[in-house]
């Protein structure tokens, strides 16, 4: 903006002769013949031609206005983008994603308890004491994208820095390398900034991790973590909320696919139930902490101690929902209360310890001959929000006509300690089956509803 100054007399004189000519171009008689008041025609305009019925006329009215409204409330929205959500034999649920240009697409697992989109990379990437081979697994080829640039080391967004190098080295990376660890297994490689396509959508300088060595993995696939960083899929999409509803898990790899939304709408969702999302612990700030007030199995609330219900202040306790976790985890004493009270319940049918020795998961039944009647699993979240768990979404059952079924929630329990560094519950992808399930980012709360997928 130009700054300003006093006018000049010379400048005022100047404005006014220019005044006078103007209004010297009308007579009198034209301004006094001049009308005070314009009319113009206003002619209502519809997007359609309005219906004749009456009834049907004013839903077009109402409909119209309801757009409008969350137009000026929202602004305008980008649609929805859905992309399939495929079930594994290894317990997780992925999607496809392409990377690259040309496109390069890959399967990459759904994993809301870690932050980092990564995919195996170049055709140097090896796999250390993993149960799969590095020749079986699929990797994203950098030379052959046009539009890849890497993250260098020294830029704001890398948060690991530049690796010390020797004084005299002359070939010293610049790359901002990483070293992430998923519970015994481990991804080590550095940052590219590379274009991201969806069906209509391209979002560039997306950061995704360049992994050159995997350590004890036990699957084929990327990593695309959902979680609450800078560098999640959803973050980086800027998207207000996410969205899946997980079907089959038997551990077959199904093609029958569900879907993942990603939505850039703000507002309530049909027919869920929300609870806020709690403010994360330091140690933690990555998870998804829920506020849950009690459990209940069937009818009977279950004695479980505030301190492993929420987060407290050493980074201990809560619980956290996780859709890379297979079947969840209880620390030991939250296991020994609700398994206790399941034995109770479950009295009637005949244990098996020997499944129990041979998996390590327990209790285990037999069910041969019984009808099976296992008491639902109930979260009772903060806000009167209430998630069911059938038995049969929380119970594993023998893939054989066996008539064998556990209870395969993870555990520390032999380790007899009181606490664990972490969460006390991981509510894991195996009880949110038939389950919508929603991260509203925006409003910072998780919804849900029962929901056949």
């Amino acid at each position: 903006m130009a700054s300003s100054s006093s006018p000049s007399p010379s400048s005022l004189l100047s404005l006014f002769t220019l005044f006078s000519i103007l209004f010297s171009a009308f007579s009198s008689e034209e301004i006094e013949n001049t009308p005070l008041t314009i009319t113009l025609p206003l002619t209502p305009k519809f997007a359609r031609e309005p219906s004749t019925d009456p009834m049907v006329f004013l839903h077009q009215l109402a409909s119209a206005s309801k757009s409008r409204a969350h137009l000026l409330k929202y602004g305008k929205t980008s649609s929805p983008l859905k992309t399939p959500l495929y079930p594994m034999e290894y317990g997780g649920h992925t999607i496809p994603l392409s990377f690259g240009t040309p496109p390069q697409k890959l399967s990459y697992l759904v994993d809301t308890g870690s932050t980092v989109v990564w995919t195996p990379c170049t055709t140097h990437y090896q796999c250390i004491n993993c149960t799969i081979s590095a020749k079986d697994v699929p990797f994203f080829e950098p030379q052959l994208s046009t539009s890849l640039t890497n993250l260098s080391c020294k830029n704001p967004l890398c948060n690991t820095g530049c690796l010390r190098c020797k004084v005299k080295s002359t070939n010293c990376p610049k790359v901002c390398a990483y070293y992430l660890q998923y519970g015994t297994g481990a991804a080590a490689g550095y940052y590219l900034l590379e274009d991201l396509h969806f069906p209509g959508k391209t979002i560039h300088n997306f950061i995704v991790g360049c992994t050159i060595t995997g350590l004890r993995e036990s699957y084929t696939d990327a990593m695309a973590g959902f979680g609450r960083s800078m560098f999640s899929l959803p973050v980086q999409m800027k998207v207000k909320k996410f969205a899946y509803c997980l079907n089959s898990h038997y551990f077959d790899n199904t093609r029958n696919s569900s879907r993942l939304i990603f939505d850039y709408r703000d507002g309530d969702t049909k027919g869920l139930s929300y609870t806020p999302f709690l403010k994360n612990p330091l140690d933690w700030p990555d998870y998804y902490y829920l506020n849950v007030k009690n459990l209940k199995l069937g009818n009977k609330i279950l004695p479980i101690p505030s301190k492993y219900l929420a987060p407290g202040p050493n980074a201990t306790g809560g619980l956290i929902i996780d859709s890379g976790f297979s079947y969840g985890y209880m620390a030991g004493p939250v296991y020994q209360i609700v398994t206790n009270e399941l034995k109770k319940q479950m009295s009637k049918y005949r244990r098996s310890h020997a499944a129990e020795e041979e998996i390590g998961l327990g209790p285990c039944y037999n069910f041969t001959g019984r009808k099976i009647e296992i008491p639902d699993l109930i979260y009772h979240f903060a806000g009167g929000a209430t998630m069911v768990v059938p038995g049969n979404r929380y119970f594993k059952f023998d893939t054989e006509p066996t008539g064998l079924g556990c209870f395969p929630v993870d555990t520390d329990a032999a380790k007899n300690l009181e606490f664990t560094p972490g969460p006390s519950i991981i509510l894991g992808n195996y009880m949110q089956v038939n389950q919508y399930i929603e991260y509203d980012l925006k409003n910072n709360r998780f919804g849900f509803r029962q929901q056949k997928c």
